[in-house]
């Protein structure tokens, strides 16, 4: 973080006492016991947390466009692409009370233009069906990269806050696109009763995502003369945070993160990391080098956010789900140094 950036007075490493999780407050089983649920990204860490604390009241069906059933026979249901005629038949054969959409198609997973059609046009699809079918409750799974990284984002960004990110990286085109397309539905078809959740790094055991590997790496890299704030949200705390959503049904959008933040640097060292230190400019230069760290590199996009901090405000979201994450900083760390 440029020196110049007043940020937040927070302490930069919490010292929270691990608490043992609270499980979400289920509703009255005797009236949802048996109702379907559909999740896509069935074989994703976070969707295997929320099904493992769902699956004593629901009945679930797990798809993933990936192709991995064999692997994950107990999640994945169905290998279907949102965009093939036979995923309709999944929503023909089960009466769906609720999807929860976990499957937004990583960066790292598809070329750009697939990416976008599977993100953006499967899951308008998606929607579509669960209109059509009369689907009662719908949740996006988005993230905040949306906000995009800027020297000028306020110190805390809330959920008015516009979505820029599209004006600065061709990589998260898609990612505000799929937000745009949820918010369309959210206030056109009330009935869905969409929420719509941008969380913070989610971290943790089996989570696969680009900082998830910075940390997991034995070398991961940062732009010299900058340490932006940034937070993190345990898994386990984040599949808390989805069924809270479920049970409660409050349609919106929100921002999902611990009020607690740290300077992504010291995350890199409690994470047992070697850094590498990139030059800030050129920015071209910036890229290449960072291209030329092999399979170590971080993608393209991500090196913004190496630079300028995305702090989120978790306010409302906090208040109207009455929920605060249990895993500490220490303990999402911890996980990451002891892997290495």
């Amino acid at each position: 973080m440029s020196e110049s950036k007043k940020q937040p007075s927070k302490r930069k490493t919490p010292t929270r006492r691990k608490q043992t999780p609270k499980a979400a407050k289920a509703p009255n089983i005797g009236t949802l016991r048996r109702e379907k649920i559909l999740i896509t990204g069935a074989a994703g860490a976070l969707a295997k947390y929320v099904i493992d604390k769902l699956k004593g009241e629901y009945e679930i069906v797990g798809v993933d466009f990936r192709g991995l059933k064999a692997l994950h026979p107990d999640t994945v249901d169905y290998e279907v692409d949102f965009n093939k005629r036979s995923f309709e038949d999944v929503f023909r054969e089960h009466n769906f009370s609720a999807v929860l959409h976990l499957g937004r198609i990583k960066i790292s997973d598809l070329d750009r233009g697939r990416r976008f059609s599977s993100n953006v046009i499967g899951t308008e699809r998606l929607l579509r069906l669960a209109l059509k079918y009369g689907v009662e409750q719908v949740l996006v799974l988005s993230t905040y990269h949306v906000y995009g990284a800027d020297p000028h984002n306020p110190s805390l960004i809330d959920e008015d806050y516009p979505l820029k990110a599209a004006g600065y990286a061709q990589e998260l085109v898609d990612a505000v696109e799929l937000e745009n397309l949820a918010n369309i539905y959210l206030y056109k078809h009330p009935e869905l009763n969409i929420t719509v959740l941008r969380p913070c790094n989610i971290a943790g055991a089996g989570i696969n995502n680009s900082i998830s590997r910075m940390l997991a790496q034995p070398l991961a890299p940062c732009v010299g003369g900058f340490s932006p704030l940034m937070q993190f949200i345990h898994v386990e705390d984040m599949a808390s945070a989805v069924v809270e959503c479920l049970y409660k049904n409050i349609p919106g959008v929100y921002n999902v993160a611990p009020d607690d933040w740290i300077a992504y640097q010291d995350a890199l060292q409690l994470a047992g990391c070697r850094r590498l230190f990139l030059p800030a400019v050129p920015a071209s230069l910036t890229g290449t080098l960072a291209s030329m760290m092999g399979r170590f590199a971080p993608p393209s996009y991500l090196l913004t956010f190496f630079k300028y901090a995305v702090i989120l405000d978790p306010g409302k979201f906090d208040k109207t789900f009455d929920f605060k994450p249990v895993y500490s900083f220490d303990d999402i760390f911890a996980h990451y140094r002891a892997a290495k």
